[in-house]
């Protein structure tokens, strides 16, 4: 396995490599850069200014040596500053980067509480009353748009009930430490955890249903229950440790979406995440912070799919790494 794992991390950083330089090259196709936004804010910039800026900045080298003067900085330890900000990109990604975490993390623990046993259980009694009405919930919350899902939790928990914030991260000037700091936070995070979690249970909930379905049919599950297992047995031991290999790759790839941010409900709740601050990044042609934010969620995406493999190794003794 420590072979696989290292060749597989070999082409996890070779395909970072590949995809940062072109995701690199595409952002320098952009139409305006930072020295163009200077001279549209300052009309009385001298055309000495605007070369100077430019070999300051380094934008009057080709793509590909600016593309290795920013991998030499990063290598170095230095992310670089926020051309938008003006402070280092750490100083700005880092909490951004924490608050996505709790927000994605929360609503991913959330669904997956609430739709894996609805989907279990909805699998066991196919064409119920019950399984009717989870499909088509599911199918309503899969479909429905984030940001129109955001908009009416706000009317109703905000707007009419008076009950939680609209938006934001945390009650601004407040100075509160401990337990009474995380129940401030909590409140912000509560529509935002539901506006996503309500999507995610309805697609967790339609594959779990699929594959217990799958699993159900097969011949080894008409064998335990002929050798006379109990019920609970042949459900949560056979079929649906078996059931969970094709979840197992849905999940982890929903792991990998970690730090990646959910742009249209951060920006719907004007919550300080990751989504948003991307966003912000690549319309201000701010390239350190864009950058740096994509190589963390192409990196999430990789490592949680080799963790997705590993996993498919105990779940499956079938499975061999070799």
């Amino acid at each position: 396995m420590a072979t696989y794992i290292l060749r597989r991390l070999v082409q996890t950083l070779a395909v970072v490599l590949i995809l940062s330089y072109v995701c690199f090259y595409i952002m320098t196709l952009m139409p305006g850069d930072p020295v163009e936004m200077m001279i549209a804010s300052n009309p009385k910039i001298t055309s000495e200014d605007v070369a100077r800026l430019r070999e300051l900045y380094g934008l009057d080298q080709p793509a590909y040596k600016r593309y290795l003067n920013w991998a030499n900085t990063i290598v170095h330890g230095d992310l670089g500053h926020s051309r938008t900000y003006r402070v280092p990109v750490s100083e700005l990604l880092g909490p951004r980067l924490w608050n996505t975490f709790f927000l994605s993390m929360a609503s991913l623990v959330l669904s997956l509480l609430i739709a894996f046993p609805l989907g279990v259980y909805t699998a066991l009694k196919p064409g119920g009353w019950l399984d009717s009405t989870v499909n088509m919930l599911a199918f309503i919350g899969i479909s429905m748009p984030s940001f129109l899902l955001g908009l009416l939790l706000i009317i109703y928990f905000s707007v009419m009930k008076g009950w939680l914030p609209a938006g934001g991260t945390e009650t601004i000037g407040l100075n509160e430490t401990g337990f009474a700091y995380l129940l401030d936070r909590g409140k912000f995070l509560i529509l935002p955890i539901l506006s996503l979690s309500i999507q995610e249970i309805g697609s967790f909930v339609r594959y779990a249903r699929g594959s217990m379905l799958e699993v159900m049919r097969l011949d080894f599950i008409r064998t335990a229950k002929a050798k006379g297992l109990s019920r609970h047995v042949v459900i949560w031991k056979h079929a649906f440790r078996n059931a969970l290999i094709p979840m197992i790759t849905i999940v982890a790839l929903s792991l990998s979406t970690i730090f990646s941010g959910a742009l249209l409900t951060e920006t719907v709740f004007a919550y300080q995440g990751v989504g948003k601050l991307v966003y912000d990044s690549i319309m201000g042609n701010d390239f350190n912070v864009a950058m740096i934010s994509f190589i963390i969620s192409v990196s999430m995406v990789l490592v949680m799919n080799l963790v997705a493999d590993i996993l498919y190794g105990f779940v499956d003794p079938r499975i061999s790494f070799e």
